[in-house]
């Protein structure tokens, strides 16, 4: 069996995540992408194929969890303002946890629910 990087194996778990979530104009899709030095989060309606809201995290210094609860936060607050009101989170193959889980927790302080936990 062929070793794989870390880089391949969150590929592959981002496929099978995108397999089951994908977003509208009405209920967009939260997608992150997190680096040792950055993070990026937008709200893509996939019907249209565009992204709706988006924000990262270059001004904000280090990559921690109060900057991504800050950045999560930042987006919801824009969110807001285009009228949206209801997101699917898309982890992007990272684990729900830190500063994935603290920018989820930071959009759903400015007052978005997220579809699946409303269930």
């Amino acid at each position: 069996m062929k070793v794989k990087t870390r880089k391949e194996l969150r590929a592959r778990r981002h496929t099978r995540v995108r397999a089951k979530v994908s977003g509208s104009a009405e209920c967009p899709r939260l997608s992150m992408m997190i680096s040792t030095r950055h993070m990026y989060v937008q709200m893509i309606d996939d019907d249209a194929g565009v992204t709706l809201v988006s924000a990262n995290s270059l001004q904000d210094g280090n990559p921690r969890v109060e900057t991504a609860q800050a950045l999560g936060r930042r987006l919801g607050e824009a969110a807001s303002a285009k009228g949206l009101s209801r997101f699917v989170v898309d982890r992007g193959g990272y684990r729900f946890h830190g500063r994935v889980k603290a920018i989820v927790d930071g959009v759903l302080e400015t007052g978005l629910t997220n579809v699946k936990e409303a269930k």
